[in-house]
């Protein structure tokens, strides 16, 4: 009996084995892993041609680009520096209890790990707080894309009856009754004026500097062509071709800086959130959320806005099955706010195997946080 298992795990390992090793590269065409080794140790522009979608402005997955901040003079790293003590002060909120490192922790590749935050007197968010690395990329700013600039964003969480509560009015007049934080705004700006332009300038350039550390799939574009797996060589050949995941991931950083609806809308449901409509008020923008970056996508769950997925296996299998499409109501038969999914959405077709490989690549994409310890605050 012994012999009869052992005899079924080892055929079930060859068989498995044989269908990683060998499978179509193209339509008509068997490609081994050993070839398509072959073909991705080339430059990325000689890779095969990614399966994108007419229309969609595709950049090349590429290696890491570096902060835009220069810290070459020392107002840029003063400024820096200031900004890196408030993002970790909770004086900033009215309770003095919530900082901007409640909900984005560096050691947590500044997210939080949560479905939703907790921010002012134990109020949730409705949102999933999303990772600020390599913030500074992004043309359009939160899930709904409502603020430009980071110096625009950094105000809205302030200001926000939900996370830190506090009165711009009266942010200053409190900073101001610190006095250690007369020289370091003195060292930032020339002079000890505290005002709220200054507090959100310096937050806004700070987060320019966060970005994440290099991958293996950096690595790898770099010239060691050893450090990816066989499974994370096919993964990274279905993400840009049968998985199709380049239409809305593509670039460096893993995005197209656009926005768009994946079937979860939850329209006149009780978790009903419209995303990118509530800023724009177009009908075509109902649902429509901005694409995130994937970098150090396996270790920044629960995923998505509503944060609903904490299982990227989850993920996987509804990706390929094209997405939530929600059916229409006769009530809603002529509505015109009703959510249509995003024209990339389609079943893939994808075995178990080839989920995996994906499932492989995006580890290459991702790595261990830096260790970013909180400033000493001032006093």
């Amino acid at each position: 009996m012994k012999k009869a298992i052992a005899l079924t795990i080892f055929t079930i390992g060859i068989l498995s084995f044989i269908s990683f090793r060998s499978f179509q590269y193209e339509e008509g065409d068997e490609l081994t892993i050993d070839s398509l080794r072959k073909v991705y140790a080339q430059s990325p522009e000689k890779w095969p041609k990614p399966n994108v979608d007419k229309g969609v402005n595709y950049t090349e997955l590429g290696i890491l680009p570096p902060s835009p901040v220069d810290l070459k003079t020392t107002q840029a790293k003063e400024m820096v520096q200031l900004g890196k003590i408030l993002f970790f002060d909770p004086r900033l909120s009215e309770s003095n209890q919530i900082s901007c490192s409640s909900c984005h922790a560096p050691d947590l590749h500044w997210a939080d790990g949560k479905q939703f935050s907790v921010g002012h007197d134990h109020a949730e968010n409705t949102r999933n707080a999303p990772s600020l690395e390599n913030i500074w990329f992004m043309k359009n700013l939160f899930w709904d894309g409502r603020s430009k600039t980071l110096e625009d964003q950094a105000q809205n969480p302030l200001v926000s009856t939900i996370e830190m509560h506090q009165d711009m009015k009266a942010l200053p007049k409190k900073l101001k009754k610190i006095k250690g934080y007369q020289p370091l705004f003195s060292a930032a700006f020339g002079d000890d004026k505290i005002n709220n332009e200054r507090i959100l300038k310096s937050l806004a350039i700070f987060q320019r500097t966060i970005v994440s550390r290099k991958s293996d799939f950096d690595r790898y574009l770099e010239g060691n062509k050893k450090i990816l797996t066989d499974q994370q060589i096919l993964g990274l050949h279905l993400f840009r071709t049968k998985a199709r995941c380049v239409n809305c991931h593509n670039g460096p950083l893993f995005t197209d800086n656009e926005f768009h609806n994946v079937g979860l809308t939850y329209y006149g449901r009780k978790y009903e959130d419209l995303g990118l409509y509530n800023i724009t008020k177009k009908p075509e923008d109902v649902g429509k959320f901005r694409t995130p970056g994937l970098r150090n996508v396996m270790r920044t769950a629960p995923w998505f806005h509503n944060g609903i997925f904490g299982d990227m296996d989850g993920i996987m299998n509804m990706y390929n099955v094209g997405m939530p499409n929600q059916k229409r109501k006769p009530e809603q038969e002529n509505d015109p706010l009703y959510p249509t999914n995003d024209k990339l959405l389609r079943g893939l077709m994808m075995s178990k195997m080839e989920r995996d490989a994906v499932v492989a690549f995006l580890g290459a994409i991702s790595t261990q946080p830096w260790k970013d310890r909180a400033p000493e605050l001032p006093q």
